[in-house]
C-alpha cells in the first residue's frame, strides 16, 4: 500500500514532464530579405494638394470661370 503512493506520484510526475517535453515550440527568427515599403500613397497625396491648390489659385484669379 505504501508504494502504490510513492509510485503513483512518481509517475504522474514522469508522465507530466514528458508531455511538457513534447509540447510546441515558438522560433522568431530574423526574415532574408529586407523589409520593403511602399510610399506611392504618400507621393499621390502630395501631388493631389499641388493640384488643389493651384486649382483654388485659378479660380481665385478667375471667379467668372463656371
Amino acid at each position: 500500500m505504501i508504494e502504490k503512493r510513492i509510485a503513483l506520484p512518481s509517475l504522474a510526475i514522469g508522465l507530466m514532464g514528458t508531455l511538457a517535453a513534447c509540447q510546441p515550440t515558438v522560433k522568431i527568427e530574423a526574415p532574408d530579405k529586407p523589409i520593403e515599403i511602399n510610399l506611392n500613397v504618400k507621393i499621390e497625396q502630395e501631388i493631389r494638394v499641388k493640384v488643389d491648390r493651384e486649382l483654388d489659385d485659378l479660380l481665385a484669379e478667375n471667379p467668372d470661370l463656371f
